[in-house]
């Protein structure tokens, strides 16, 4: 079992940055791959960005050139970063993992992953 923990959301105006943090405990010497995914009221749950385990990262159109992934794997931690938010942006953020065999493999599908964390709200004001 893989326990996450989402932090770093808030109420931020349209153009403004957060970071949010994944952090990891439990079974994390397993091989994840990572991913984050928003839902906004009355929407269904959309891919944002994800990393595989070689760290490679994939985005979203909707943020790409916006938002940026990166990890920190001493702290079993995963960020992240977005920037030039708009109000679309607005929704509960989560991050999942799956585990995985393979370095290069990720997935923009919410079925493919095993482990999710509660969510962080993030609310950007126009």
């Amino acid at each position: 079992q893989v326990q996450l923990v989402e932090s770093g959301g808030g109420l931020v105006q349209d153009g403004g940055s957060l970071r949010l943090s994944c952090a990891a405990s439990g079974r994390t010497s397993r091989s994840y791959a990572v991913g984050w995914f928003r839902q906004a009221p009355g929407k269904e749950r959309e891919f944002v960005a994800a990393m595989s385990r070689s760290g490679s990262t994939y985005y979203a159109e909707s943020v790409k050139g916006r938002f940026s992934l990166s990890r920190d794997n001493a702290e079993n931690t995963v960020y992240l970063q977005m920037n030039s938010l708009k109000p679309e942006d607005t929704a509960v953020y989560y991050c999942a993992v799956r585990e995985t065999l393979y370095r290069s493999s990720y997935s923009t599908d919410p079925i493919a992953y095993g482990f999710w964390g509660q969510g962080t709200q993030v609310t950007v004001s126009s």
